[in-house]
């Protein structure tokens, strides 16, 4: 700036003053600094620069790795193992010279369960060949069904504030016991035409354990003999048989595409002791009549990975729904079921394709599940046209899981 507003190489009058009040450096400094670049040159003092100031602490990143894991959970216990200061440490992870991890937990999976795992996953091929990459199906036949509790608000929620601006202010009864309902989802791959229009978005439904009663008495809120929403006390085998008769069955056979009514259709659903078992005559024969051929069947055990709500469906559901902000037991349901309204098809799609590249990790790993969900830039590709509608396996990987299975 004094540069620009000099000529010949004189700082003219009035030229200090004018850039100090522009960037509020004292005059005295703009001063010193024109002197030393008159008697070094621009270039003698730019080669200063990362020399001056204190020597910089030796860090070895390697030492982290010493340390117990149970000590680095924070910055303050990590510095502490360290003998360094806090901020020298949160500076060093700022240049990336260490991580940050936030670390998930996995279900336990016993011998048996990983068996079950690399069967269900060599399952989900069209056609296995010798010496030949594996392709997965498109998975259009397959209805991903699970149940979910939704809070009316998180224990602790992050909110970015103005200065001076008034925190906001959460209550409720008791923040053990937050109002919560219970929700029913089932999910199939959603359609697109040639042009990328959804003809299908693949969202059958997802419907609350709840029932109405009419209040017993007055209060503040509602006359007594108002109908009111109130939540299920458990959720058993009948009330789930209930269920997926009267809403999901009803669902299916009202929303499934007209051109694929022929075809045999899979609902998926984990293994807890609530669920129905999948010969259940009850469930067969409301499945089986108007000429359907809709059919039950259970993941492997231990597998929330091998199921799209839990993988990814339910995560964003709940980002939705917690920014409608809920109030009471009958906004939590009317507000579940906008947020799964407002869900876009296409992020449904790309969870499908997340559960194939995670079932090509199970192959690799022979039924574990200690791997991180692979990324493939999705979005990115779908922008460009060109994301697939399956993925493949090495015909190596496929060949090793067959092979690790007791009766190869």
């Amino acid at each position: 700036m004094l540069l620009e507003r000099t000529s010949a190489g004189v700082l003219s009058r009035g030229v200090s003053e004018e850039v100090s009040a522009l960037t509020k450096i004292p005059v005295r400094t703009l001063v010193n600094w024109w002197t030393k670049c008159k008697t070094l040159g621009l270039e003698g003092l730019e080669s200063k620069r990362g020399n001056s100031g204190r020597q910089r602490l030796p860090f070895d990143a390697e030492a982290i790795k010493r340390v117990d894991l149970s000590k680095r959970t924070t910055l303050r216990d990590l510095a502490i193992e360290l003998n360094m200061s806090k901020t020298t440490l949160w500076r060093r992870l700022n240049e990336g010279l260490f991580r940050r991890h936030t670390n998930a937990i996995k279900s336990t999976l016993t011998d048996d369960n990983k068996v079950a795992r690399v069967r269900f996953c060599l399952s989900m091929f069209e056609h296995i060949i010798d010496f030949e990459d594996s392709n997965f199906k498109q998975m259009y036949n397959v209805i991903h069904i699970d149940e979910k509790w939704f809070y009316r608000t998180r224990g602790s929620q992050n909110y970015y504030l103005a200065l001076g601006e008034e925190d906001p202010y959460r209550s409720t009864q008791s923040k053990n016991f937050i109002e919560k309902v219970m929700f029913l989802a089932a999910v199939a791959r959603p359609r697109f035409d040639a042009n990328g229009n959804v003809i299908f978005d693949g969202k059958l439904g997802i419907w609350p354990f709840t029932y109405q009663e009419a209040a017993k008495r007055n209060s503040k809120n509602r006359e007594a003999g108002t109908m009111v929403t109130k939540v299920l006390p458990a959720v058993t085998q009948s009330v789930s048989r209930d269920y997926m008769i009267n809403f999901l069955l009803p669902a299916i056979k009202q929303r499934w595409p007209a051109s694929e009514r022929g075809t045999t259709i899979w609902i998926q659903q984990d293994n807890a002791k609530t669920h129905i078992p999948v010969d259940d005559p009850e469930f067969v024969a409301a499945a089986q009549a108007d000429g359907w051929d809709i059919r039950l069947t259970c993941q492997p055990p231990n597998s929330p990975d091998l199921n799209i709500l839990d993988l990814g469906f339910f995560a964003a559901l709940q980002s939705i729904f917690h920014k409608l902000s809920p109030g009471s037991i009958e906004d939590i349901v009317n507000k579940v079921q906008q947020a799964f309204e407002e869900y876009p098809a296409e992020r449904s799609n790309r969870i499908f394709l997340t559960l194939q590249a995670c079932m090509r990790e199970v192959l690799i790993q022979l039924g574990g599940n200690r791997y991180k969900v692979p990324h493939m830039r999705k979005e990115v590709l779908q922008r460009l046209g060109t994301l697939p509608v399956t993925l493949q396996c090495t015909a190596n990987f496929v060949k090793w899981a067959i092979d690790s299975l007791p009766d190869a």
